[in-house]
């Protein structure tokens, strides 16, 4: 394992550990009742961006029902996630004009390029592509959004250079942390 990926994999760890932290000081805020199964899991999602399945565990616990009941009501909503988001949100329009104009060959580059499919995100928890209905720049066909910024008029050769731009820049903050961290010593 390379010192990066052993790097990557604790911070994660790390992530997870202070996330369920957070989560279980969280919970004593709501009364043990099943009418804030929902309040409960939106205040998770709201603050973390998915539900991980040992938060699903940790309401169960707490409100003294089955995390299988949890888990059925998670997934009856359109709101919640089970995969961590990636740091960067792409998200592919593929409504009418969108689709028209070629959005699901952006959206292929993007898994291309990215190396996972919609609906996922990188292992590195850097990327995460999701497709949505409409944008609402139908003017801009095809759309994307990366993070918050509308992508308008996309093609191919965007997807490369949006990609490209993410490793560049996270390499000047790796530079920059090694050099701050050489600084210290």
């Amino acid at each position: 394992m390379s010192e990066t990926t052993k790097t990557t994999n604790e911070e994660i760890l790390a992530e997870e550990k202070a996330m369920l932290e957070d989560i279980a000081a969280r919970l004593s805020g709501f009364a043990r009742e099943r009418a804030n199964l929902v309040p409960l899991l939106q205040m998770i999602q709201e603050r973390h961006g998915y539900l991980p399945p040992d938060a699903i565990n940790m309401v169960a616990e707490y409100l003294e029902i089955a995390s299988c009941e949890v888990y059925g009501v998670a997934t009856f909503y359109n709101q919640f996630r089970f995969t961590p988001p990636g740091k960067h949100q792409i998200k592919i329009c593929l409504g009418t004009a969108c689709h028209v104009k070629g959005g699901d060959i952006i959206l292929e580059n993007f898994e291309r390029k990215l190396e996972i499919r919609e609906g996922e995100i990188t292992p590195d928890r850097e990327f995460g592509i999701d497709r949505v209905a409409c944008v609402g720049c139908c003017a801009l066909a095809p759309v994307a959004t990366v993070d918050e910024s509308v992508q308008g008029h996309m093609a191919p050769s965007k997807v490369e250079g949006i990609i490209l731009g993410f490793q560049i820049e996270k390499e000047r903050e790796a530079r920059e942390k090694q050099k701050d961290d050489a600084g210290e010593k």
